[in-house]
């Protein structure tokens, strides 16, 4: 199990996104448009930095739902390697079979 302040710093990332998803995108799109002046751009920019750093959505780490692993990651699923390794054993996810030989 990850730490209680790993995850709830990732919880809180997640949430920071949400909140200023449309005020970034809005900035964004006044700075990719050359149509404007280039005071008018660069003060978007200025806008842009002001906004706080955990906003950005690249600050989120993938972690484990089950665990909170951060590493050994599966997107598709999730979960980690080794909670799918798990839940995969009790027979608690569909059609995942343990394999040994």
């Amino acid at each position: 199990m990850a730490k209680k302040s790993a995850i709830e710093r990732n919880n809180k990332r997640q949430r920071l996104i949400v909140k200023y998803a449309s005020k970034r995108a809005a900035l964004k799109e006044i700075i990719m448009n050359e149509d404007l002046p280039i005071e008018e751009r660069f003060q978007a920019r200025l806008k842009l930095a002001d906004l706080p750093r955990n906003s950005a959505p690249n600050r989120v780490r993938n972690r484990c739902e089950v665990t909170g692993r951060p590493r050994g990651y599966y997107r598709k699923v999730k979960m980690s390697r080794i909670a799918l390794r798990e839940l995969g054993s009790q027979g608690k996810i569909p059609g995942l079979v343990k394999s040994s030989w």
